[in-house]
């Protein structure tokens, strides 16, 4: 039996005139480390709202007092080496339980990665999005690696442990969601995904081919996997309706409780605009136009019918001029009519859309012509007709977790939990969410209705911008967003 391993050294490890002499060795700036820290532990707790937690100060206490635990071990390692490893070890460990807590509690980066929200925030800008806006949700999957969503970069794998999993809680914020508040958001219909194809969403594959289909061709779609909240994308939207209201939108114009709704300065509608000529880049940049949105109509689409609908031109030869599908807000549009050789330019109609959100109730609607819809809101009840269920199954079935409910559509009686229901009252408030580029936008007019669970936070400043369709020394850094307002309206 070794030294250590002597039960009388043990007691003696242990001993009360062994803590005495822990507490004796400790110097006074280690006592004002432990102090700071955990009265801002403390502060946490209380901001958390569970005093359960506070019992992990006596670990702090370990750390930075007594020492009991050898967290250190390898400062007295003999090996070189051992340091060396170990202490970069300590330091990114150290920095990953930092980064976690930042971007749990306080806030993120963010990448704008599609256009539906140009002109207001543009592909390329990095954010930084504040959690603490709404409040911050207590972790739901706590288990993660903290600078990936979901997925391990290279080798592909899940990025968190599915368990475990903790009920949704948010900590008390500086506000709540506001009318024409820029929101980040987990995508509510990313909880489902076919990995090989995750675009369109699962349940927009599911409407264009059928769940059987899908799963007995993995080998096109991948496997079927299901996300938790936190875990899944992240997207960003405007809310423009907020819970308890109803939404209409007529001509593209956004009404709440029958009053029409500002536009934003920057929202973009789709117009046709045909030329004389061809438009040169430098055309196209003195509208404000990204290359991506340059887009020429091709000569398949201008048939006589369609150019007599339009009322488009021909060239003499049967030729004809150049036409463009563009996005514009009010000031591009107007620079588009300084342009020379301008031969037509009309707002491009919305035409019917079966992939309107709700399914079976849009029939006749378009993203331009929606609703009316009602949004739901916490505590409010509505009664259990087959229309509602169509409008609100998704949010009591797959956000408010009543898996075990359905349609009886031989008797129209809905079952919730396995029960007939005649009326049900939600649990969490929801927001309608749509992008600024109202004609390129997969919003909630696709997809339904955001629970207040997948709220992330507020867009608060453009970090940084890069400009993908430019060099980096070519103008491909846009300074003049450096720590612009990233919610302008």
């Amino acid at each position: 039996m070794t030294e250590n391993e002597n039960p009388q050294n043990k007691e003696k490890f242990f001993s009360k005139a062994d803590f005495k002499r822990r507490i004796a060795d400790v110097r006074k700036t280690r006592w004002i480390r432990f102090t700071i820290v955990s009265l801002l532990f403390l502060g946490w707790v209380a901001w958390l709202e569970n005093w359960w937690v506070a019992l992990l100060i006596i670990l702090l206490f370990d750390i930075y007092i007594t020492g009991y635990i050898p967290f250190t071990w390898w400062k007295n390692s003999n090996s070189k080496v051992v340091r060396t490893v170990m202490g970069w070890v300590d330091a990114i460990v150290y920095a990953l339980i930092l980064v976690y807590f930042v971007f749990a509690f306080i806030g993120q980066n963010y990448q704008i990665p599609t256009s539906s929200l140009e002109k207001s925030l543009l592909v390329g800008d990095y954010l930084w999005v504040n959690k603490m806006a709404y409040g911050p949700r207590v972790p739901m999957t706590p288990v993660h690696f903290p600078l990936v969503q979901n997925t391990l970069p290279i080798i592909g794998t899940k990025s968190y442990l599915e368990n475990p999993q903790f009920k949704y809680h948010r900590l008390k914020g500086m506000g709540n969601v506001e009318a024409g508040d820029i929101v980040v958001f987990n995508f509510p219909a990313g909880d489902t995904v076919a990995l090989k194809v995750q675009n369109p969403d699962y349940y927009t594959l599911v409407r264009l081919y059928g769940r059987d289909y899908i799963e007995k061709n993995p080998q096109v779609f991948g496997d079927v996997i299901y996300r938790p909240v936190d875990r899944r994308e992240n997207y960003v939207k405007r809310a423009v309706g907020l819970p308890g209201q109803t939404l209409s939108i007529k001509d593209g114009n956004i009404y709440i409780d029958g009053k029409i709704q500002q536009l934003p300065k920057d929202a973009q509608f789709t117009y046709l605009i045909q030329m004389k000529s061809p438009l040169t880049d430098l055309d196209w940049e003195s509208i404000g136009v990204a290359v991506d949105d340059r887009g020429l109509v091709p000569s398949s689409e201008t048939d006589s019918a369609t150019m007599a609908y339009f009322g488009f031109h021909t060239n003499s030869d049967g030729s004809v001029p150049p036409i463009y599908r563009v996005p514009l807000t009010q000031d591009m549009l107007s620079k588009v009519h300084q342009l020379p050789g301008v031969l037509n330019l009309i707002k491009l109609p919305a035409l019917n859309d079966e992939m309107l959100f709700p399914e079976g109730i849009s029939e006749g609607w378009t993203r331009a012509d929606y609703g009316p819809l009602w949004i739901p809101k916490k505590g409010a009840k509505i009664t259990l007709t087959p229309q509602n269920w169509a409008i609100y199954n998704r949010a009591i079935k797959n956000y408010e977790g009543h898996t075990d409910s359905w349609l009886d559509e031989s008797t129209s009686t809905v079952y919730i939990d396995g029960k007939p229901a005649k009326e049900y009252t939600f649990e969490m408030d929801y927001y309608f969410m749509m992008g600024d580029n109202r004609d390129n936008s997969l919003d909630s007019r696709y997809w339904g209705f955001v629970p207040e669970d997948h709220i992330i936070g507020k867009p608060m400043r453009v970090l940084i911008s890069f400009d993908k369709d430019k060099g980096l020394f070519d103008g491909g850094i846009r300074w003049n967003r450096v720590f612009k307002n990233a919610n302008p309206d």
